[in-house]
């Protein structure tokens, strides 16, 4: 059995979890996540607790249930805690502001970028350089901090463009004479 479906996911108090066939639903306080239910993997719930089991012994079967394991594992922390990323804009004249479903960057182009804010994401600007992306779905999260930071990728020479704010960039010499 897959090391990490060995392990139940403890649905903590506060939080709903509904098994109706293939498809679980975990509601709570940040939101509302729903998940199809792999047929090679088994989910049961019990005394506050769900537990996963594969239906046979391929490699398939073995990596999906761990994976499942998994899904469920940031559905549950996500209607309880949420998930946030930090992004950072390092450039003169880089700018952000949130304008209620829609955020508008300035990267440095001829044209100020729209991009609409999807459904079950809320977008915070503290300030003009900094974001924060946040959400109770995961996926969803790191893929609107990764839609957002692929505007304007931060280049080696200078630093300039959109990163996440605990990102590295390793700066290159400039050319010399």
């Amino acid at each position: 059995m897959s090391r990490i479906a060995k392990y139940p996911v403890v649905v903590p108090k506060g939080v709903e979890v509904k098994l109706a066939g293939r498809n679980l639903s975990v509601k709570g306080p940040k939101g509302q996540l729903s998940y199809e239910i792999h047929p090679l993997v088994n989910v049961t719930q019990a005394d506050g607790q769900l537990r996963f089991a594969r239906t046979g012994d391929t490699p398939m079967a073995r990596a999906i249930s761990g994976t499942t394991r998994a899904l469920v594992n940031n559905m549950v922390a996500g209607v309880t805690k949420g998930f946030e990323k930090k992004l950072t804009i390092i450039g003169v004249g880089f700018r952000a502001a949130v304008q209620g479903k829609k955020l508008n960057l300035t990267l440095g182009y001829s044209h100020p970028i729209v991009y609409a804010i999807p459904d079950g994401i809320t977008i915070e600007a503290p300030d003009q350089t900094n974001l924060v992306v946040k959400g109770a779905n995961k996926q969803l999260v790191g893929q609107v901090a990764a839609e957002i930071r692929a505007f304007r990728p931060p280049e080696p020479y200078k630093g300039k463009g959109v990163r996440y704010t605990d990102e590295q960039i390793v700066r290159k010499e400039a050319k010399k004479k």
